[in-house]
């Protein structure tokens, strides 16, 4: 059973950090699991074991994808849960008297919540700095561990910004000292090899709908050996790390996806042709986290004078999808906390907007987004009250 890909018309799709579309692979995979697929994997007949051998494959797939042990993998909903899992259920199964835990002030929601939920259970945690590159200091880390910390999760790859965390060295450091790391590689995982067992972290979080799969599925590596505390309950499915009936269609897709992933060499030559033109014709832009190691597909530029929510509408309307890192709550657009933490000012936060591409781009609709930046830009500094025209 083959699914075509179906691409909008006239709609240019540069916000692969958001979501991705899902690949010929992975649709194919979810439509044979929907319409042949369906038994149980937990039921000893012959149909739940069909499917049980399908999950093992995927399990396959993905561990392929991380460079680690199939076994270690487990099925989750998705980024949010997984990083819930590998935070709070370490933490709780540690012992009482080590409740600090270390994490950066850049990290994805999925991971300051589940901190703050320590926090209200009695857990200290302190926030790193990082700097005007959004870099965390692997120094830094060392200074902040106490004899009582208990884990350190510092995020891969930025989902904003793009920027590529040391996450070797933190992981070093973490095992020198006998502590837990974990890395939230929901932004690394399909952008940029991904060998665990090069950096050995403890606990690894990823998203499936981040590299050309559906939503509702994710994955955590669990190093062997290491005691979680479920947070849910009910099973013993997946190891009796996460309970309850496997999302099959979501994860043979993902498992799909994950050996489907390509080299991204191609899109990097976009990103640089896209940034490189932005920044040769539209004046008073500057790249946030230049000078560090990025993900391939992802820049984040800030435009002077411009609401970056402004020039995501016009952009829309002109057929292209981009964002800025900017969360909408109760209606108010709030600075993103991670340029802030960069040293953005709140004005030049909400001037940035966030550019990632994926493997359906190509120059032609690179060169035709630069000329809509290019005109949107000039229009909205026209009318900007802030914006010293020349």
């Amino acid at each position: 059973m083959k699914v075509p890909l179906i691409v909008s018309v006239n709609r240019y799709y540069f916000d692969h950090n958001a979501t991705t579309p899902v690949c010929p692979e992975a649709a194919n995979a979810l439509a044979e699991a929907a319409a042949t697929l369906w038994g149980n994997p937990s039921s000893v007949h012959r149909d739940g074991q069909l499917v049980r051998s399908r999950l093992d494959k995927a399990r396959r797939q993905v561990a392929g994808l991380l460079s680690c042990p199939p076994k270690r993998i487990v099925f989750t909903s998705g980024g949010t849960e997984a990083a819930n899992l590998a935070i709070l259920g370490s933490v709780r199964a540690s012992a009482a008297a080590r409740r600090h835990v270390i994490t950066s002030s850049i990290e994805h929601p999925a991971v300051l919540s589940a901190c703050a939920q320590l926090e209200r259970e009695g857990v200290e945690v302190s926030y790193l700095p990082v700097d005007s590159r959004g870099l965390v200091d692997p120094d830094n880390v060392r200074r902040q561990i106490r004899p009582n910390t208990v884990l350190i999760s510092c995020m891969h790859a930025n989902n904003e910004t793009g920027v590529v965390e040391p996450i070797a060295e933190i992981s070093a450091i973490a095992r020198e000292r006998g502590i837990l790391f974990h890395s939230d590689g929901v932004q690394a995982t399909g952008k940029i090899p991904v060998s665990l067992d090069q950096f050995q972290p403890d606990l690894y979080s990823l998203s499936a709908h981040k590299f050309y799969a559906a939503k509702g599925s994710g994955a955590l590596y669990i190093r062997p050996g290491l005691e979680l505390q479920p947070i849910q309950y009910g099973g013993r499915h997946e190891a009796a790390f996460r309970p309850g009936t496997e999302n099959v269609p979501g994860i043979l897709a993902m498992g799909a996806a994950a050996a489907a992933v390509t080299d991204s060499t191609r899109i990097a030559a976009l990103r640089d042709r896209l940034e490189a033109a932005i920044l040769d014709g539209v004046p008073d832009v500057s790249v946030n986290g230049a000078g560090a190691p990025r993900t391939p597909n992802t820049t984040n530029l800030c435009f002077e004078g411009i609401e970056g929510e402004a020039m995501v509408i016009a952009l829309d309307l002109k057929g292209f999808a981009v964002s800025t890192g900017a969360a909408c709550s109760s209606g108010a657009v709030k600075a993103s906390h991670v340029l802030l933490a960069m040293g953005l000012t709140e004005a030049r936060a909400k001037s940035s907007l966030r550019f990632s591409l994926g493997r359906y781009n190509d120059e032609g609709q690179v060169d035709a987004l630069v000329d809509a930046v290019a005109g949107a830009a000039a229009h909205l500094r026209r009318l900007s009250p802030t914006y010293a025209h020349a």
